[in-house]
Formats: C-alpha cells, structure tokens, sequence
C-alpha cells in the first residue's frame, strides 16, 4: 500500500510534545496544528503509533479533506473517496462530526449526509444495496473547519488514555496522556529521584515507572484497527514483539508516591500492580507539610487540588503554602505544579522560572515549573 496520512490528535498545549514522541518513532514527515499532529506513514505507523504514543489522545486516518459550502459538495465529494479501500462489506461505520466557523452548521445534517455518501460509495464497490454492519468498527468522524471538511476514521478506539490499568480514579482524575506529558516536560530522567506528594491514585509515579522501565502504554490493551482485516496479523506480531524487546524490565527505578490518604494509596498500588510496576514505585501516607527527602538531588512532580469551589479555596491556599515551604527546603530539587488556581505562586511563595498554558480536560491550567541546579554528571539519586 502506499503511503497513508495519519493524525495524531492531542489536547491544546501538547502538540509540541505528541509531535516529538511521532519523531522519535521515525515518522519525520508531519505538520503541527492546533490539536493535532498530521503525519505521513504506512499501516505499520498506525499500529505503533497505537501501541507507543503516551500523550496523543487517538490516532485517526486521513481518508479525504475538501472544500464544502453545500450539501451537495459535501456528499458528492464524501461519496469520491475511496471508503471501500478500508470498509470492508460487513464493517459497522456510525459517523460523528462537529463544525466550527463553517455554512454547513448542523452537525447532525453533515452526519446524514456523510453517512449516505458512504453507504452509496460502498454500493458502488459491492454491488449490494445494504449494509448491516456486523463486523470491525470504522467510526467516521465529520470535522468542518472554516468550510474545509475533513474526513477521517479512528483506528484508536476508547482513548489511548485508557492504558488499561486503572480501575477506579479518584475525585480528581488526572488523564494518562497529561500525566506522561507532566512527566516528558520536566526534567526527570530514569536516573533521577522522582516524587509525586499529592500522589492520589497514583497515575503520575505510574507513568513514570512505564516510561522509566520503557513499556508501552498500549501493550496490554486492543485497538479498534487490529480487527480491520486491511492489516497483516503479522505487522501486529511483530509491532507487539517490538514491545516486549524493547522494555527494560530489569531497571530499578527510584519513585515515591506519598498522600494523606490511605484509602486513595490502596487504589494507587492496585493500580501499580495492575500496571506491572509495582516493584518500581514505593507508596506512603504522608502529609505534604511533613514530606522530607535525605535525597540531594530529585524531582517533584504532583497535580494538587485546584480550589474550583469557592469553598475549598481556604483549605487548598493553606496547602499550597505548606507545597512551598516543603519544597523550597529542597532548594536543589526541581518541582512541576499544575493548577488552575490564578494566584499559585503567591501562595506557593515564589515566582516560577517558567509557565506553560496546558488543559485538563476543558480546564485551562498552568503547568509552573522551578528548575533546580543540574545534579552532577553520574549523579545517582
């Protein structure tokens, strides 16, 4: 087959990083937009970018872009594509859409009419006049921008978030991909200390542990595209092979996850084990105000509670004031907050070396970081 168009979609403020990940698995050829990471490839980049990608949200393929002002347009060029290449004649292919700053408004308009250009395209290859639709899902999505639609299908399935090892996530959630994108900014290496002291059910110190230890976060999971038949059982073999060769399971890593709660702790290490990483992460209950490291050199990394009720807000100030004073006594450690909470820093009680705008979920926040000395060359802490 010759080269297919992927994208890797990704929440706002993690392009740069989706992006990078893309790269270094040796797909050079993309562009960055809002959202998404468009990249060139083959059938084998879809499986591995599956299988590899931490903080993309879903890979979906690129089956046809055009101009559509019309219905009429948007059928008749919907209908030109080539959907019989990938559907096959008992594939299920429900349609979703949405619209932003286009004529064509209605997105449940836009999503009949996709649906009917496809089902007649269809017919066109199969010479049969219905589909039921009782085999691989091909969910088509409908994406209309300033009047350019974009017509994909996602190979993903539930959200590359869902690694499959957390069974219950807490009153605050903190997605998978985020946490992994918290981890990728900062300047944690394997070699280094890593503490998360809000730690909650545990998904930043287990992020870190796969990536420490190099599992890919889609190794224990399906996809929606390993059931098209389009894709040689063998590229899935070989691309799930690669997984396994490439983890390092035999390196120790050194990362804590502490909290004042001992309940959420016992859901944080069900979730480590789950995630095989259990050996590589020590949990403990422990108040932020009392959390000490005999450690010279590491990295602190948490997601504390934001305060979005005007009813926490006291007891949320209060604890960013003990973060502050806890963390700036390690003044040779380097610590990551994220918050949406507009007035951190006052209360943290310092300015931080650099600010990054990222979302948690629909949530605008900011990711502040405090940079800490360089630890020596061969420093193991």
């Amino acid at each position: 087959m010759e080269k297919i168009t992927l994208i890797a979609t990704a929440a706002f403020g993690l392009e740069a990083v989706v992006a990078h990940e893309v790269k270094k698995l040796g797909y050079t050829e993309m562009e960055v937009e809002n959202g998404k990471v468009i990249f060139d490839a083959d059938l084998t980049a879809m499986v591995r970018g599956n299988l590899w990608l931490r903080t993309a949200d879903r890979i979906r393929l690129k089956v046809g872009e055009f101009k559509a002002t019309s219905f009429e347009e948007l059928f008749e060029q919907t209908k030109a594509l080539p959907w019989a290449q990938w559907i096959p004649q008992n594939g299920t292919f429900p349609v979703e859409g949405k619209s932003i700053k286009s004529q064509l408004f209605s997105v449940s308009d836009c999503q009949a009419i996709v649906k009917k250009a496809v089902v007649e395209s269809l017919k066109g290859t199969y010479k049969q006049e219905w589909f039921a639709e009782t085999g691989p899902l091909y969910k088509i999505e409908v994406a209309l921008l300033k009047d350019i639609a974009t017509l994909t299908i996602d190979t993903t399935g539930p959200g590359l978030h869902k690694r499959g090892y957390r069974d219950w996530i807490g009153t605050a959630p903190l997605k998978e991909t985020l946490a992994t994108a918290l981890i990728q900014l900062s300047y944690w290496n394997p070699e280094r200390v890593l503490v998360d002291p809000l730690c909650g059910s545990g998904t930043i110190p287990i992020e870190a542990a796969l990536i420490g230890m190099n599992i890919a976060p889609g190794m224990n999971r399906t996809f929606a595209c390993e059931e098209w038949p389009i894709i040689p059982r063998n590229i899935w073999r070989e691309a799930r092979a690669e997984t396994h060769d490439l983890a390092k399971y035999d390196r120790k890593l050194n990362i804590i996850g502490t909290d004042i709660d001992g309940e959420i702790l016992k859901v944080a290490r069900r979730n480590a084990q789950e995630a095989g990483v259990a050996d590589q992460i020590h949990f403990q209950e422990t108040p932020v105000k009392e959390w000490r490291s005999a450690k010279k050199y590491g990295v602190i990394i948490t997601n504390p509670p934001y305060g979005e009720r005007m009813s926490d807000r006291p007891e949320v100030e209060k604890l960013y004031q003990e973060m502050g004073k806890a963390f700036t006594a390690h003044d040779t450690w380097s610590y990551y907050v994220i918050t949406s909470h507009k007035e951190f820093e006052k209360f943290f009680g310092r300015r931080a070396d650099k600010k990054r705008k990222l979302y948690n979920g629909a949530m605008e926040t900011q990711y502040y970081q405090f940079f800490g000395p360089r630890p020596p060359k061969r420093e193991m802490e």
